[in-house]
């Protein structure tokens, strides 16, 4: 209970943190209040980015952008999809703009392709007929899960310690710093308490939050982006409106998906969002310029993540040309020498985000053992394997036997994957489906978990990993987290699959009358 760091926050940035520290031989203890990816590192939409989104905002980001693009190509390619990008202009964008793009990606040193609209058609058929320009950029697609959980394998490889389910209540200053941080186990209720030679604050969107804890004001402001999941993946190659970023201006193939994004909305608690129905309605219409077929097509959900912008910010302010860069803050001008913060940034620059907090609490800690993370290979782990899109089916399809049950057809996950991501949950960790869901493709298909929870849960049982009314709950509690992405796209075909849903839970299995447990909300 006294690591050399206590990094707290395990999104993709605290976890890539970890295995920084880690490879520098830094003991180092991860805490994290829910599980890996809950904020902002699950609910973006896994663009890696070339850095052509940001040339006319933010060149700075856009060149961070384009060189950590090519360190993540050199260390985790089993991480990425090379799908390229396309940047398409439709009738009365901006032709000034359209002019200024090959430029504006030059000046930051991003390649950038003249393509004519038969060309791009040519390689996007779904691309609206009414394009006037195109250009092919680098953009390339990363599996966010499988990221974050192939650092947390290899910092605990090296030593390092992870405690999910933990949250953070309170810190003792004394006259150089934090002395003291308690934390609390969610699931027993039981307290530790740590004497960290160093704290790293790597929440997010809660940094600010957690910085006050210990006294301290970081300003800065949250921003809400929805984004919908099409049941297909509509195109090869990820699709950007060409204009400055926007509403409904990109589409992104994910595996055997699409989705749309983003909204901006400011909002005040980072704990309390949801997409809306006029937010979807939004996407939809902006991106049916680019591809028709969007107007049609089928979606399955909608979800919405955060994003911690640096400044006080207010509802009037345009935080789409707020900077997507990061902040590194010491914190020692409050008192505070052994308390830092790293927060900002994009998906596409967690590498460096952590490099640079890692390089910072080694001299504070009086080490020097130089960053590793440029060079060094990221290797796939157990429990990160099953969140790539179409490995199980592959894999069932070449080897499946007879008694390996399929147990969810929407993504062809066999019992044999769930059990071996059962056996590699962390120590203490309950057999919980929305862990589960996060290690492996459940519930991301059609279905949204109408079907494989019934079966896996039946699973759980037979196995005895489960007792009681447990499981059920476990799938009420699982199916209410679905149903908060379904509501705002329940038209069409995904409406007949919630009535359906409906029809077996509740009217077949009587799920709607069953008391929810403590502190969780009835769906």
């Amino acid at each position: 209970m006294e690591p050399q760091a206590l990094i707290i926050g395990g999104g993709v940035t605290g976890t890539g943190l970890a295995r920084d520290l880690a490879l520098r031989g830094v003991s180092c203890l991860l805490v994290e209040k829910r599980d890996i990816n809950a904020g902002a590192s699950g609910g973006n939409h896994g663009l890696l980015h070339s850095g052509a989104r940001y040339v006319s905002t933010d060149p700075a980001s856009a060149i961070a952008c384009r060189e950590e693009a090519e360190v993540l190509r050199s260390i985790a390619p089993h991480c990425l999809e090379e799908t390229g990008g396309l940047f398409v202009a439709v009738p009365g964008d901006d032709e000034n703009y359209i002019a200024e793009f090959p430029h504006l990606c030059a000046s930051s040193g991003i390649s950038c392709h003249p393509l004519s609209p038969s060309e791009a058609r040519e390689a996007e058929p779904s691309l609206s007929r009414e394009i006037i320009a195109a250009f092919a950029v680098d953009d390339a697609t990363i599996n966010p899960f499988q990221i974050s959980l192939d650092n947390v394998s290899q910092a605990v490889g090296l030593g390092a310690v992870y405690l999910g389910n933990h949250e953070v209540l309170d810190f003792t200053r004394g006259p150089e710093g934090i002395e003291e941080v308690v934390i609390r186990n969610a699931l027993s209720g039981g307290e530790k308490r740590l004497r960290p030679a160093i704290v790293i604050n790597a929440t997010g969107a809660w940094a600010s939050r957690l910085a006050a804890l210990a006294g301290v004001d970081i300003p800065m402001h949250i921003n809400k982006g929805s984004l919908a999941v099409l049941h297909n993946r509509l195109t090869h190659m990820v699709v950007n409106r060409l204009r400055p970023p926007d509403d409904g201006d990109i589409l992104v193939p994910g595996g055997n998906v699409s989705i749309l994004g983003t909204t901006s909305v400011p909002i005040e608690d980072p704990d309390a969002i949801r997409p809306s129905v006029q937010e979807v309605d939004l996407l939809v219409d902006e991106g049916s310029a680019m591809i028709p077929s969007l107007e049609t097509a089928r979606y399955i959900r909608a979800y919405a993540g955060v994003r911690p912008l640096l400044g006080s910010g207010d509802a009037s302010s345009d935080d789409r040309s707020a900077s997507r860069g990061f902040n590194l803050f010491d914190h020692a001008e409050q008192g505070l020498n052994n308390f830092i913060t790293i927060t900002g940034g994009k998906l596409t620059t967690f590498r460096l985000m952590a490099e640079k907090a890692a390089d910072l609490a080694s001299s504070k800690l009086g080490l020097s053992e130089p960053c590793r993370t440029h060079s060094h290979l990221f290797a796939s782990s157990p429990a990160g394997q099953w969140t790539e899109p179409t490995r199980s089916s592959a894999h069932w399809l070449r080897s499946s036997s007879a008694d390996d049950l399929l147990l969810c057809e929407c993504e062809m996950i066999p019992k044999s994957h769930f059990t071996q991501v059962l056996d590699c949950l962390e120590e203490g960790w309950p057999s919980d489906l929305n862990a589960i869901k996060l290690r492996t493709r459940m519930g991301k298909g059609a279905c949204q978990g109408a079907f494989c929870s019934l079966r896996l849960t039946g699973a759980m049982y037979d196995d005895g990993r489960l007792d009681g009314d447990s499981g059920l709950r476990q799938i009420k509690d699982f199916m209410r987290s679905r149903w908060i992405g379904q509501r705002p796209i329940l038209w069409d075909g995904q409406l007949v699959q919630a009535e359906l849903t409906e029809a077996i839970h509740c009217s077949l299995l009587g799920f709607d009358r069953l008391e929810p447990e403590s502190g969780s909300t009835a769906f």
